[in-house]
């Protein structure tokens, strides 16, 4: 039995130790906004929305039905652990949603990029051929913390971004992964201490 608990722990840390390498996490506050203040926490109406700009047929809806509830329940635990809990009876102190996105990214180099086109040094024109070309799917989790109100009158006090290429085969256990690896990040970049 015990056996067998560590080794679904190792591949636990396994696959969390491959995701974090992969995504890369960066946060902006608002510098106004006293994030001591913050307490309670709350999704907005909607939660979140899935943007994708890959073909003709893409499905945001099919990828939201099936990232939604996993991004819920790993930011929550992630609030819980930084000490926010839902408001009792009142409106929250900051409101939550996020927007994934999900594009494709392409770098390409060519041959003679980057030297100068200069005839005395014996140098000719290059004509452009491709020497180098990536193609790769590209996705963000976008968390956005705003101040409760109404929907126009709302001010994102506090964003949160991660970002990572995302392959056509990934398996599920590692999708899930990389996604608790990156709501964790995120909220432990939450700002949550007094102004100086």
């Amino acid at each position: 039995m015990k056996k067998t608990l560590v080794a679904l722990l190792a591949i636990g840390m396994a696959v969390v130790l491959e995701a974090a390498p992969k995504i890369k996490v960066k946060a902006a506050p608002d510098p106004k906004f006293d994030f001591s203040t913050v307490k309670t926490w709350a999704w907005d109406a909607d939660a979140g929305d899935v943007k994708m700009a890959l073909t003709a047929t893409d499905n945001p809806a099919a990828l939201k039905a099936r990232i939604d509830p996993l991004l819920r329940k790993f930011v929550t635990d992630a609030m819980t652990r930084a000490g926010l809990t839902a408001p009792a009876g009142g409106p929250p102190d900051v409101q939550l949603h996020y927007y994934v996105l999900v594009t494709i990214n392409m770098t390409g180099q060519t041959m003679g990029q980057f030297l100068p086109t200069v005839p005395y040094w014996g140098l000719p024109p290059f004509a452009p051929q491709t020497q180098s070309l990536e193609v790769v799917t590209k996705g963000s989790l976008v968390l956005d913390a705003m101040q409760p109100g109404p929907v126009g009158d709302r001010k994102v006090v506090w964003r949160g971004i991660a970002e990572s290429t995302v392959a056509d085969d990934i398996k599920d256990a590692e999708r899930e992964a990389r996604l608790k690896y990156a709501a964790d990040e995120l909220i432990k970049r939450l700002t949550l201490k007094k102004k100086k």
